[in-house]
């Protein structure tokens, strides 16, 4: 069974990067940065998880025109993002599908309503305090990374209880995963900043103590305050602290703090803390209900004929061609692909399977494969198949027997009026 070997929190203000990538390592006002996260470090090098839950919060980098209260990231891995001065200089970071897959199904069995990404980067929210805590190097991190991504930015977003909840719940889901593992959990974010309006600058050190110490020895007294009071004690921005209350709702009742570390060197306190995990009594639920539960409304699904449900596993092994064929949507790549369809395909993030899946317009193929019907769609549009052609050919049937299969001989597809 997976073992959750404690938590982190942690502020992850830029900061942090800039230290690290400047080299400000014995700089008088830079070093106490570094010896803040330096027990972290060691701490990750003792406890070693072999995958670390990442709670942070993007700024508006790879979430902009859509902006989730909670979203899991599924993907194979990660890389930095792009902020606007070119990404850093660091690898990606391997993700871990199959644990979200199984996080998903538990957290959606107890009514967390959820989002999915894959294919985006991580902005300084994820990597900034990461390249600080996690041993990297050229080829690669120390552990595999599960990001939680909070929408904190925009009004309305879940209440301090709601954070604390999903906390709670993603700790059984954790708890109940089959597989022998260890798992590391971090909440980001925080402590008291404003960095926008005539209030930038707001910082609340007598706030920002306090707060630490009811999160380790009494969290639940932070749940019922609003976000406008978490904002006037902490700074609008500062109200992000919501997501260490998830963190923390993810460890055991009583946690022993090992590590306390508090700077405060411009418009962000930059804080560290290490909770350690104490024995606690089973769940009132067992893995396997749990496990049973959340497998409840998939039951069977497996026994239907013909049928692919797109799964996170499907969609993690399908990303490639289903991210080219959405790109078609792209009036220059649709142009591309129709002058020149062999440069388009070379030139695509894809496998020669996946190349010749497509040339050959297997459509059946590609089901199989892990694309979602909706870029069959998209393919057949750009290259004038019709949505009855593609369902007659993954039948294995001519369109004229499959047309007789139907109420009405209509053919139609997705396509506009052309480009």
């Amino acid at each position: 069974m997976a073992k959750i070997v404690g938590g982190i929190a942690t502020s992850h203000t830029p900061t942090i990067a800039f230290a690290k990538d400047a080299k400000k390592f014995d700089d008088p006002v830079w070093k106490p940065i570094f010896e803040g996260y330096e027990p972290v470090q060691e701490w990750f090098r003792d406890k070693k998880p072999d995958v670390l839950v990442y709670i942070y919060n993007d700024h508006m980098t790879a979430f902009f025109e859509h902006y989730s209260h909670f979203a899991l990231g599924v993907g194979e891995s990660y890389g930095p993002a792009d902020e606007g001065g070119g990404p850093r200089d660091i690898p990606a970071i391997a993700g871990d599908p199959k644990l979200a897959q199984h996080i998903a199904k538990a957290m959606v069995a107890d009514e967390f309503d959820l989002s999915y990404f894959q294919g985006k980067n991580l902005d300084h929210g994820a990597f900034s305090p990461l390249s600080v805590m996690v041993d990297h190097d050229d080829k690669g991190w120390a552990t595999r990374l599960l990001p939680i991504v909070c929408g904190v930015l925009t009004v309305p977003l879940p209440s301090a209880r709601r954070f604390w909840k999903f906390g709670k719940s993603l700790r059984r889901a954790i708890q109940s995963y089959p597989e022998d593992i260890k798992v590391a959990i971090a909440g980001t974010g925080g402590l008291s900043h404003q960095v926008h309006g005539e209030g930038c600058g707001f910082n609340n050190p007598d706030w920002d103590h306090e707060f630490m110490d009811r999160l380790e020895k009494d969290p639940e007294s932070l749940l019922d305050y609003p976000i406008a009071e978490l904002a006037k004690r902490g700074g609008w921005e500062g109200a992000e602290v919501v997501m260490w209350l998830m963190m923390r709702g993810a460890l055991s009742e009583d946690v022993e703090v090992t590590h306390k570390a508090y700077f405060l060197p411009s418009m962000t306190p930059i804080a560290t803390m290490i909770f350690e995990e104490k024995p606690e009594q089973p769940p009132r639920e067992s893995d396997e209900a749990l496990r049973e539960r959340m497998e409840w409304d998939w039951n069977g699904a497996e026994d239907l004929e013909g049928t692919y449900p797109f799964t996170i596993e499907r969609s993690v092994q399908g990303f490639r061609m289903n991210h080219f064929l959405h790109s078609l949507i792209d009036p220059k790549v649709r142009k591309k692909f129709k002058e020149d369809e062999e440069a388009c395909l070379a030139e695509a993030d894809l496998t020669d399977e996946e190349r010749d899946l497509i040339r050959r317009r297997d459509w059946i193929g590609m089901i199989h494969h892990g694309v979602i019907f909706f870029m069959l769609e998209k393919l057949g549009a750009v290259t004038g198949v019709g949505n009855i052609h593609i369902y007659a050919a993954m039948k294995g049937m001519s369109v004229e027997d499959f047309q007789k299969t139907r109420n009405a001989a209509i053919t139609y597809g997705v396509g506009g009026k052309g480009d």
